[in-house]
């Protein structure tokens, strides 16, 4: 079985914390060094783990406040 990067692995982290409700719409993410620490891992895979999940619209970054969960529109 190939091994998870380090990205895919803290992606998949967030995605499943997201889809648990433990991330709510418009709830802010821990903190770029939080994160650091909880994974035990350097900068740049959080940066490029929150990329990822940035481009697949799930959260979203504003300069200087931080990464939000992006709200979801109702399916009804």
């Amino acid at each position: 079985m190939p091994r998870v990067s380090d990205r895919q692995r803290i992606a998949q982290d967030i995605r499943d914390k997201i889809s648990s409700g433990e991330y709510a719409p418009g709830d802010k993410l821990p903190s770029l060094r939080e994160m650091i620490a909880q994974y035990g891992i350097s900068a740049e895979p959080v940066r490029s783990a929150l990329l990822i999940l940035q481009a697949e619209g799930l959260i979203e970054g504003h300069q200087g406040m931080g990464t939000y969960v992006t709200p979801r529109p109702e399916h009804r």
